[in-house]
């Protein structure tokens, strides 16, 4: 028969084992932040494409850029202007990538083919191997 003692310590290591768990499961949160009008709703579409592949294992939060929300968000994160997109998993815009390299989610796209030429530093592959990393996979 176990004491009360050893019955309170099985608990409380159980509920750690379990608590421990339940924060390695949380899903990662994906903020797009973005201006809601072309060409910058064209760029995101590879974006949105992607997204929509994890499905169920990301939690996606849109919000305007431009909205009062929006540049409140934006200050938060130490951005400010006129910036048409900002991408932010789990409140992070930067991701370090294999080769040492530091990608920023901020502006368009590479090749973002779009007339105005507006095309940024970071590429979609880039996005995704940061989610990827954010979910534990290589």
């Amino acid at each position: 028969m176990m004491s009360r003692r050893q019955v309170f310590l099985m608990i409380g290591a159980a509920g750690i084992v379990l608590s421990g768990g339940y924060a390695a499961a949380a899903q990662p949160v994906v903020e797009v932040l973005a201006m809601t009008h072309w060409p910058v709703q064209k760029a995101l579409k590879p974006v949105r494409d992607l997204l929509a592949k994890y499905d169920g294992r990301v939690r996606v939060v849109d919000m305007d850029i431009e909205g009062a929300d929006g540049v409140k968000r934006l200050k938060a994160v130490g951005l400010k202007g006129h910036i048409p997109i900002v991408l932010l998993i789990d409140g992070n815009k930067s991701f370090k990538r294999a080769d040492s390299k530091t990608v920023d989610f901020v502006n368009f796209p590479v090749a973002a083919d779009n007339p105005l030429n507006l095309n940024g530093t970071w590429s979609v592959a880039d996005f995704e191997a940061a989610l990827r990393a954010s979910l534990g996979e290589k």
